[in-house]
């Protein structure tokens, strides 16, 4: 595997892996490419891979019995995911959808369990992770439960900035309204009603097809 293809290079434990582990992993990593619109799996599907987003947005989400559609995050550029449902060896609890043309790096479950219980450096990742994925995942409930549509949206964009869940995000992020609708849980002119007004209270500067954000911290708490 030449360097430009290098799954490795973009991922954040890899820095935190000894020579002969990051070799390891290397080893155990393919990578697949699933167009607009596909499900990379549905709920109830086995998908014995850890998973990282090296280019694209995917969708974390879940249909009720009742038919009410809760999405539980949004896992963009640099992020991974899947390693609760791999250690506990289970069908996936929640559907996977790329909302865009998608590349990922797809590590076995044979190699990422040999990370697990030999690598200090891989597990005390997966600490940190695994701590801010539930801090994101009550906030999904909160904002579901408590918050209006535009504080939806402001707090469903920050979390795109997580420096622990998606590093290297920056200040800007490629997202479509149709993108960031999905991720919130709201139509598209509801989600282009809040960026101008959040982009008239300076938090941010939205472009077609583009988000600057200039007040993480503020959207990231916004009510």
């Amino acid at each position: 595997m030449t360097t430009r293809t290098d799954p490795l290079r973009s991922a954040a434990w890899n820095a935190d892996l000894t020579e002969d582990e990051r070799d390891r992993a290397r080893r155990g990593i393919v990578e697949k490419s699933y167009g607009k619109g596909a499900y990379i799996c549905h709920r109830g599907d086995r998908l014995d891979y850890w998973t990282g987003v090296l280019t694209g947005l995917v969708k974390i989400s879940t249909i009720s019995r009742s038919g009410k559609a809760m999405t539980f995050a949004g896992i963009g550029e640099g992020g991974w995911f899947g390693e609760g449902s791999v250690l506990k060896d289970e069908a996936r609890k929640y559907d996977l959808v790329v909302l865009r043309d998608t590349r990922l790096a797809m590590m076995n479950r044979a190699t990422f369990l040999w990370l697990f219980e030999n690598s200090v450096g891989f597990n005390r990742y997966l600490v940190r992770q695994l701590n801010e994925r539930m801090g994101q995942f009550i906030a999904t409930i909160e904002h579901d439960r408590i918050l209006d549509a535009k504080a939806r949206v402001a707090r469903n964009l920050a979390w795109l900035f997580n420096p622990v869940l998606y590093p290297g995000s920056g200040t800007s992020i490629e997202i479509s309204q149709e993108e960031l609708a999905l991720l919130s849980g709201v139509s598209r002119p509801v989600v282009n009603r809040a960026l101008h007004e959040l982009e008239a209270e300076k938090l941010l500067r939205a472009e077609h097809g583009r988000i600057e954000v200039r007040d993480i911290g503020t959207l990231a708490r916004y009510e």
